[in-house]
């Protein structure tokens, strides 16, 4: 795993000043501490920090090919680069390492941007083909790896994993994105459609670019996408024994490695039916970690043990204190844009655990996506039977008017919180699930900011995007377009930015065997009754799985890491809720300030659940002040 960056002047082939792409890389250090290269030609530059993973000492970065006529930098791994390096060989070309890198750039240079699809792994990469004077920027098909771009005033376009990489730029202009922050508030995270800052952009997942000098830059295309459209036929045991072949492909071909590996381990059916399959392909005990919380409620350490004991493994455990609040400064500067998904923080921890003992760990990331595990999810599934029953004529007014009468219950019992179900089941199948995935809906985020920045939105809001995306999603069903929506816009913009971020600032590189692509579109064309049957959702993966963990493991409630940030606002952050309406949040002229203050105060109260929308705010809060943006 490693940083890249990098400048191209795409009209006119400007110098590039290495030592500005090598502060661009400084900056991406703890990506990789292990190396660090410049490589620069007439209008472009390329830079890359290295953390050490695959043929340790005889891969330095940036690359050049064997001819010389085409140089990389690389951050993530290729899985299958040594049968794509037999197949190379075959075709006439020759090796002096022994890692994946040469292979992408003997890739690109047999077959172009085709390359791609025969690639798997995680990755962004970029490569500057000197005979052409093409530079080719890509990233994996679930975005697992991150790149972001910038178009600067000199005309030219720079990149880098993070966006730190960028602010390390002279000519990078510090103004916001209004709709950054409208999609911020949506959904607790930037989405990848989005940047905080106005100018730059990301690679969007599964999509390159290809940019040439003298040419206009065009646009970035897409060369992957997942597709539910088509299903699988056979027995539920047929299905069952496909699934797990390929879950022992994802895993076993994760674990190729030349430094300590293990994999991180909640307990929970994921993550554990990670660490059986590498039990099962490993010769020696699967170091394991896990880390709990000192509130029972909050634990799951037990059951993290009760799996490592039955498969042998080496494990380690942390508890770590629910007041671990002082380490959010360094949790905001860790994702430069705001990121307000709390889970973040316990995610951290395990990462710094992790490191302690191993450099690369695998993650039970993507199933619930992949094979609908989230809630939402099924409950999605349902409603559509529901919708399916009534026509909107009836629906819109039965179900909507329950909805806006029924009270908003936090506290009480989950089956007497029917409000949001209601309102749901008033709209259609993809508004209904946009209202589920939202943190602050769009009545209550108006309410918070101020007439100005309102109008500076010109309409747009966030539910929309995603609207259009799951309209548009290639599946036959509510619950397809759901899962699409959650793979494209849900996965890459929440779960694989927090894992990336909190994994690479420990230096420590994460992979996910879960999303392996081909394992990915299987599930994608699983019947929905594989998927989801009653209230169980990941039905097949853990009918799969009952050969290897035990029953309370694979049906017991999902919980995930929980950061209990509604009691820290009730107490020892009710200063810091108070502190938002008058602080530095509130002088940008984004917000309303006695809007925000309400809010607080609703919620030490207890008369409300604010948490949430209090989070969000104080992690824009921090973002923007580190970033010193303005309007």
């Amino acid at each position: 795993m490693c940083g890249i960056a990098g400048i191209f002047h795409a009209e006119t082939p400007k110098p590039v000043d290495p030592l500005r792409v090598e502060r661009m890389c400084d900056a991406l250090a703890h990506r990789g501490p292990d190396g660090a290269g410049v490589w620069s030609d007439h209008g472009v530059g390329l830079g890359h920090r290295r953390l050490s993973i695959i043929d340790l000492a005889g891969s330095p970065q940036p690359m050049h090919a064997a001819d010389g006529r085409a140089v990389i930098v690389f951050n993530g791994e290729i899985y299958n680069f040594r049968e794509l390096r037999r197949e190379l060989e075959l075709a006439g070309f020759a090796f002096r390492t022994n890692g994946d890198t040469e292979v992408i750039l003997a890739a690109w240079q047999k077959w172009g941007p085709d390359c791609l699809a025969r690639l798997d792994g995680m990755f962004a990469f970029a490569i500057f083909d000197r005979d052409k004077r093409q530079l080719f920027l890509a990233r994996d098909r679930f975005g697992v790896k991150p790149l972001f771009i910038a178009h600067l005033s000199d005309g030219s376009i720079a990149f880098a994993s993070e966006l730190k990489g960028l602010l390390a730029h002279p000519l990078l202009r510090r103004r916001v994105n209004p709709q950054a922050i409208e999609a911020y508030m949506a959904w607790g995270y930037v989405p990848d459609t989005h940047c905080l800052l106005a100018g730059v952009e990301k690679l969007p997942a599964g999509h390159f670019w290809l940019l040439e000098q003298g040419k206009s830059p065009g646009r970035p295309q897409r060369w992957w996408d997942i597709c539910f459209t088509e299903r699988e036929r056979g027995s539920e045991a047929d299905l069952s024994a496909q699934l797990l072949h390929l879950l022992r492909e994802g895993v076993r071909s994760r674990m190729v490695a030349d430094v300590p590996l293990g994999a991180f381990l909640s307990g929970g059916v994921d993550s554990s039916g990670v660490v059986a399959l590498m039990s099962e392909a490993s010769h020696q005990p699967v170091q394991t970690c896990s880390i709990g919380f000192d509130v029972a409620a909050y634990d799951e350490t037990s059951h993290a043990r009760q799996v490592a004991a039955k498969f042998g493994a080496d494990h380690a455990e942390r508890i770590v204190a629910t007041d671990d609040f002082a380490a959010v400064d360094q949790l905001a500067a860790m994702f430069d844009e705001p990121f307000a998904d709390a889970s973040a923080l316990p995610t951290w921890r395990v990462c710094q655990l992790a490191r302690e003992r191993v450099t690369v760990a695998l993650s039970g990331d993507g199933a619930d996506e992949a094979f609908a595990g989230y809630r939402r999810q099924v409950f999605h599934h349902h409603e559509e039977r529901a919708r399916a029953l009534l026509p909107a004529g009836l629906r819109a007014p039965l179900f909507g008017g329950l909805g806006r009468v029924w009270p908003k219950a936090d506290w009480a019992p989950r089956p007497l919180r029917a409000k949001a179900t209601l309102l749901a089941l008033a709209e259609s199948g993809e508004h209904g699930y946009v209202r589920g995935l939202s943190v602050t809906l769009p009545d209550a985020r108006r309410a918070l900011y101020s007439d100005a920045f309102a109008a500076s939105l010109a309409g747009f809001r966030a539910e929309d995007e995603v609207i259009a995306l799951m309209r548009s999603a290639p599946g036959r069903s509510g619950l397809d377009r759901a899962q699409y929506a959650d793979l494209v816009f849900w996965l890459p913009g929440d779960i694989l930015t927090k894992v990336d971020r909190t994994s690479m600032a420990v230096s420590l590189e994460a992979r996910e065997p879960l999303l392996d692509h081909r394992l990915v579109a299987f599930a994608a064309r699983l019947p929905e009754s594989m998927r989801v049957r009653g209230a169980t959702g990941k039905y097949l993966l853990k009918k799969s799985l009952e050969r290897y963990l035990p029953h309370d493991i694979l049906y017991r409630p999902k919980q995930g890491f929980v950061t209990p940030i509604a009691e820290w606002f009730r107490r020892p952050l009710a200063g810091a809720a108070r502190g938002i309406a008058s602080g530095s949040l509130a002088q940008t002229a984004f917000f309303a300030p006695k809007a925000i203050a309400g809010l607080a105060e609703a919620h030490i109260a207890g008369r409300a659940d604010h948490s949430r929308t209090l989070w969000q705010l104080l992690m824009l809060e921090k973002a923007l002040s580190r970033l010193g943006v303005s309007a």
